[in-house]
Protein backbone atom coordinates (compact mmCIF):
# COMPACT_ATOMS: atom_id res chain seq x y z
CA UNK A 1 0.00 0.00 0.00
CA UNK A 2 1.16 3.51 -0.73
CA UNK A 3 0.59 6.68 1.25
CA UNK A 4 -2.44 8.74 0.21
CA UNK A 5 -0.62 12.10 0.08
CA UNK A 6 2.65 13.49 -1.33
CA UNK A 7 4.01 15.84 1.34
CA UNK A 8 5.79 13.14 3.38
CA UNK A 9 7.56 14.49 6.47
CA UNK A 10 6.03 17.97 6.27
CA UNK A 11 4.74 17.83 9.87
CA UNK A 12 8.32 17.55 11.15
CA UNK A 13 9.74 20.36 9.05
CA UNK A 14 9.94 23.92 10.30
CA UNK A 15 7.61 26.35 8.61
CA UNK A 16 4.17 26.21 7.11
CA UNK A 17 2.19 23.04 6.60
CA UNK A 18 1.18 22.23 3.00
CA UNK A 19 -1.66 24.20 1.39
CA UNK A 20 -4.92 22.47 0.48
CA UNK A 21 -5.35 20.78 3.85
CA UNK A 22 -6.80 21.66 7.23
CA UNK A 23 -3.92 22.37 9.63
CA UNK A 24 -3.55 21.56 13.30
CA UNK A 25 -0.73 22.54 15.66
CA UNK A 26 -1.27 22.10 19.41
CA UNK A 27 1.02 21.59 22.37
CA UNK A 28 0.94 21.11 26.11
CA UNK A 29 3.66 21.53 28.73
CA UNK A 30 4.62 18.26 30.41
CA UNK A 31 7.18 19.52 32.91
CA UNK A 32 10.90 20.15 32.77
CA UNK A 33 14.25 18.41 32.80
CA UNK A 34 16.00 15.53 31.10
CA UNK A 35 14.07 12.83 33.02
CA UNK A 36 10.72 14.30 31.97
CA UNK A 37 11.92 14.54 28.36
CA UNK A 38 13.16 10.94 28.31
CA UNK A 39 10.01 9.51 29.96
CA UNK A 40 7.69 11.41 27.64
CA UNK A 41 9.76 10.48 24.58
CA UNK A 42 9.65 6.80 25.53
CA UNK A 43 5.88 7.02 25.98
CA UNK A 44 5.42 8.60 22.55
CA UNK A 45 7.61 5.97 20.90
CA UNK A 46 5.60 3.13 22.47
CA UNK A 47 2.14 4.31 21.30
CA UNK A 48 1.08 5.55 24.75
CA UNK A 49 -0.40 8.77 23.34
CA UNK A 50 -2.75 6.81 21.08
CA UNK A 51 -3.66 4.28 23.75
CA UNK A 52 -4.14 7.03 26.32
CA UNK A 53 -6.59 8.70 23.94
CA UNK A 54 -8.68 5.52 23.87
CA UNK A 55 -7.58 4.07 20.55
CA UNK A 56 -6.71 0.42 20.04
CA UNK A 57 -3.29 0.02 18.45
CA UNK A 58 -2.22 -2.91 16.27
CA UNK A 59 1.51 -2.40 15.71
CA UNK A 60 4.97 -3.39 16.86
CA UNK A 61 5.50 -2.48 20.54
CA UNK A 62 7.83 0.38 19.61
CA UNK A 63 7.46 2.90 16.81
CA UNK A 64 9.85 2.33 13.92
CA UNK A 65 10.19 4.07 10.58
CA UNK A 66 8.41 2.29 7.75
CA UNK A 67 6.16 0.24 10.04
CA UNK A 68 2.44 0.09 9.44
CA UNK A 69 -0.04 0.56 12.28
CA UNK A 70 -3.78 0.10 12.39
CA UNK A 71 -5.60 2.22 14.92
CA UNK A 72 -9.19 1.45 15.83
CA UNK A 73 -11.87 3.69 17.27
CA UNK A 74 -15.35 2.25 17.61
CA UNK A 75 -15.99 0.67 14.19
CA UNK A 76 -13.36 2.69 12.34
CA UNK A 77 -10.23 1.06 10.98
CA UNK A 78 -7.47 3.70 10.69
CA UNK A 79 -4.39 2.46 8.78
CA UNK A 80 -1.18 4.52 8.89
CA UNK A 81 2.52 4.18 8.16
CA UNK A 82 5.32 5.66 10.27
CA UNK A 83 7.14 7.93 7.82
CA UNK A 84 9.77 9.47 10.11
CA UNK A 85 11.21 8.91 13.58
CA UNK A 86 13.10 11.71 15.33
CA UNK A 87 15.52 11.20 18.25
CA UNK A 88 17.93 13.91 19.31
CA UNK A 89 18.71 16.09 22.33
CA UNK A 90 15.79 18.44 21.68
CA UNK A 91 13.12 16.32 19.97
CA UNK A 92 11.82 12.77 20.20
CA UNK A 93 8.83 11.49 18.29
CA UNK A 94 7.48 10.44 14.96
CA UNK A 95 5.13 11.22 12.12
CA UNK A 96 2.73 8.85 10.48
CA UNK A 97 0.86 9.19 7.24
CA UNK A 98 -2.43 7.87 5.99
CA UNK A 99 -2.82 4.69 3.98
CA UNK A 100 -5.78 3.69 1.78
CA UNK A 101 -8.84 3.09 3.96
CA UNK A 102 -8.01 5.84 6.45
CA UNK A 103 -10.92 8.28 6.95
CA UNK A 104 -8.57 11.21 6.28
CA UNK A 105 -5.71 11.93 3.91
CA UNK A 106 -2.59 13.52 5.41
CA UNK A 107 0.01 13.27 8.15
CA UNK A 108 0.28 13.69 11.90
CA UNK A 109 3.35 14.16 14.08
CA UNK A 110 3.78 13.48 17.80
CA UNK A 111 6.83 15.26 19.18
CA UNK A 112 8.25 15.71 22.64
CA UNK A 113 10.44 18.80 22.66
CA UNK A 114 12.91 20.11 25.20
CA UNK A 115 13.23 23.88 24.99
CA UNK A 116 16.21 26.11 25.89
CA UNK A 117 14.60 26.88 29.30
CA UNK A 118 14.52 23.09 29.99
CA UNK A 119 10.71 22.92 29.67
CA UNK A 120 9.30 19.80 28.04
CA UNK A 121 6.33 19.91 25.68
CA UNK A 122 4.20 17.47 23.72
CA UNK A 123 3.41 18.91 20.31
CA UNK A 124 0.95 17.49 17.82
CA UNK A 125 1.05 18.81 14.30
CA UNK A 126 -1.10 17.61 11.41
CA UNK A 127 -2.47 18.37 8.00
CA UNK A 128 -5.47 16.51 6.64
CA UNK A 129 -8.46 16.51 4.35
CA UNK A 130 -11.28 13.99 3.98
CA UNK A 131 -10.12 10.72 2.50
CA UNK A 132 -13.32 8.69 2.52
CA UNK A 133 -16.89 9.47 1.49
CA UNK A 134 -18.15 9.48 5.07
CA UNK A 135 -15.47 11.96 6.15
CA UNK A 136 -16.48 14.27 3.29
CA UNK A 137 -20.15 13.83 4.16
CA UNK A 138 -19.47 14.60 7.85
CA UNK A 139 -17.85 17.92 6.90
CA UNK A 140 -17.30 20.10 9.99
CA UNK A 141 -18.23 17.21 12.29
CA UNK A 142 -15.21 15.22 11.06
CA UNK A 143 -12.98 18.20 11.89
CA UNK A 144 -14.55 18.48 15.35
CA UNK A 145 -13.83 14.79 15.98
CA UNK A 146 -10.19 15.29 14.94
CA UNK A 147 -9.83 18.22 17.35
CA UNK A 148 -11.42 16.21 20.17
CA UNK A 149 -9.04 13.29 19.58
CA UNK A 150 -6.10 15.73 19.56
CA UNK A 151 -7.16 17.05 22.98
CA UNK A 152 -7.25 13.46 24.22
CA UNK A 153 -3.75 12.84 22.80
CA UNK A 154 -2.43 15.89 24.66
CA UNK A 155 -4.09 14.83 27.92
CA UNK A 156 -2.68 11.30 27.60
CA UNK A 157 0.79 12.51 28.65
CA UNK A 158 -0.10 15.69 30.54
CA UNK A 159 -1.59 13.87 33.50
Amino acid sequence: MTLTYREVGATLADGELPPGYAHLDRRVRLGSGRDCFERAGAAVLSWQVQRGAGLRVAAEPDVREGADVVLRALWLRIPCRVVRVVRDDARTGFAYGTLPGHPECGEEAFLVTREADDSVWLRIRAFSRPGRWYARLAGPLARAVQLAVTRRYLRALAR
